[in-house]
């Protein structure tokens, strides 16, 4: 007898439908798995015979072929295993299914031996692609309800086990339907850290309140010891909260990773720091199965790098792409694979190898040879994509006598994100739309936005000529000034806007351009 169960595949963060085509006839008695199936779906005839056998259920003693069409799809993981079983049980007549049962069905979830049903990868794209796959319907481990769930109009039946399913689907015991959850997710910045723990620093502060405002790239270069790393941890506390479809499109991206815990989807804006030991497909994503990297976790959040000048050139290099496309695409022979990669750019390093160039506590140690080799890992291509390089000076024993004294005079993290939210509010009313900020303007898009008043103009002409910079300099340059303009609530960008602006370019002069 042959019957099909559907199920589905993810490559990337997209779902495409599979049909778990199952037969069986007289022959010697084998189980084979055909369909491009990589060795963990392989694997599962040993599952599935062991979970069956001890549900009570034997394996019919037939000839029995899987086949996982199109068969040219590659698939991997072991979210096969529940729908394969299935199909046996209603090739074999064990279960009665009905046909438009079959047809609105999504069926996945992985078998233990004795018949438990264990979480899968990628539930959540799955789920959202159901609709667009033609089905209403999915029955996911218990486990994965949660994100499952948070797709409306979609019927999710968690189950924990092959019998529970067996029982529910002859009518015997049902489960209800898990009620869509969203509706009622809350996307919040679950921070304990604050700005006020910084001492001094308050110009780099401002420089953070700016980038939250606007989405923009940060470079902080200073001292050893200097507060380059706190002031990036401490971003997430001045960034507004995660909207319902940038908690769908992040939680997509964990759920194919397999970072999705149980009740817990990613409501607060992730923060990313990978070490410098990295390598390419780390960062960016790839691998024969291609995987989300550290640019994709930080989607719609930040990415952290920390002793910028440690990484390899060649793993800096390949963020040139994702930082203008806001996606990364992992190309294969037979396909590509698109990953968002919509995030925040913070880096950190010191000015030298030995970290105190230019202090005025200690004497660099450095000599010009060192120097060069070490800042010749940033091409002058990867520094014009950073919107804002900031130098951050070490702190003197006064101003920190002084921040003790007057701790009340500390700028604040509250005191940032209401300035951040002025600004974040303005781009909503002017691009229509949340999630859009003066950092994603195109070129076509700044000559309408980006209005100088007379001498700011006058002033643009003379920073593009002193400070050489390319078009996308002076494009970022501009989308800076409009982020600074928008916090002050202003419509037109002025001089003094401006000025602020170029002074967030001053290390073009101080890294030489190259490439």
């Amino acid at each position: 007898m042959h019957t099909k169960i559907f199920s589905a595949a993810t490559i990337g963060v997209q779902a495409y439908s599979v049909e778990v085509e199952v037969d069986l006839s007289f022959g010697l008695l084998n189980f084979m798995i055909v369909g491009l199936a990589d060795t963990a779906i392989k694997e599962s005839r040993q599952r599935i015979a062991t979970a069956l056998k001890n549900c009570g259920v034997k394996l019919p003693e037939r000839k029995i072929t899987i086949n996982l069409a199109p068969a040219d799809l590659k698939k991997e993981g072991t979210l096969f295993d529940l729908p394969i079983a299935l199909g046996i049980l209603h090739a074999s007549g064990t279960l009665e299914l009905t046909e438009q049962f079959i047809h609105e069905t999504i069926v996945i979830g992985e078998l233990s031996l004795d018949g438990a049903i264990r979480s899968v990868r990628g539930v959540l794209p799955i789920a959202a692609d159901a609709a667009r796959l033609g089905r209403k319907r999915i029955i996911v481990p218990k486990e994965n309800i949660s994100e499952a769930s948070l797709i409306p109009n979609i019927e999710v039946i968690g189950v924990s086990s092959l019998l529970e399913l067996v029982a529910h689907l002859r009518n015997e015991q049902i489960i209800q339907a898990a009620p869509n959850s969203y509706d009622t997710v809350v996307a919040h910045n679950k921070s304990t850290v604050d700005y006020a723990d910084v001492v001094g620093q308050n110009q780099a502060k401002r420089t953070m309140q700016i980038a939250a405002a606007g989405g923009h790239n940060v470079l902080f270069i200073g001292s050893p010891g200097s507060g380059k790393t706190m002031l990036a941890q401490r971003i997430i506390s001045i960034l507004p909260p995660m909207t319902f479809n940038e908690v769908l499109q992040t939680s997509k991206i964990y759920s194919v990773c397999g970072k999705l815990s149980e009740n817990n989807l990613v409501t607060n804006r992730p923060f990313r720091a990978p070490h410098h030991t990295i390598s390419q497909v780390g960062l960016v994503g790839g691998g024969s199965f291609p995987q989300p990297g550290e640019i994709s976790l930080a989607h719609n959040g930040i990415l952290f790098l920390d002793e910028l000048a440690e990484f390899k050139k060649s793993t800096l290099e390949v963020l040139r792409q994702p930082l203008e496309e806001r996606s990364i695409t992992v190309s294969r022979a037979q396909y590509s694979v698109v990953f968002p990669a919509h995030f925040m750019l913070i880096a950190a390093l010191n000015p030298c190898p030995c970290g105190y160039l230019g202090d005025s506590r200690k004497q660099c140690s450095c000599t010009p040879q060192q120097i060069a080799k070490y800042l010749d890992k940033l091409s002058g291509p990867f520094l014009d994509r950073i919107d804002l390089q900031v130098s951050v000076p070490s702190i003197d024993f006064e101003t920190l006598t002084h921040a003790h004294k007057n701790a009340q005079g500390n700028i604040s993290s509250a005191q940032l994100y209401a300035g951040v939210m002025k600004a974040r509010a303005r781009q909503d009313a002017r691009f229509g739309k949340p999630g859009m900020y003066n950092a994603n303007l195109s070129s076509d898009m700044i000559q309408s936005t980006c209005v100088l008043e007379h001498a700011a103009e006058e002033l643009v002409k003379k920073a593009f000529e002193r400070l050489h910079l390319s078009m996308r300099g002076y494009h970022k340059l501009l989308k800076v000034a409009r982020t600074i303009a928008d916090i002050e609530d202003c419509d037109i960008i002025s001089v003094a806007h401006l000025q602020e602006a170029i002074m967030y370019r001053s290390l073009d002069q101080t890294f030489e351009r190259r490439g």
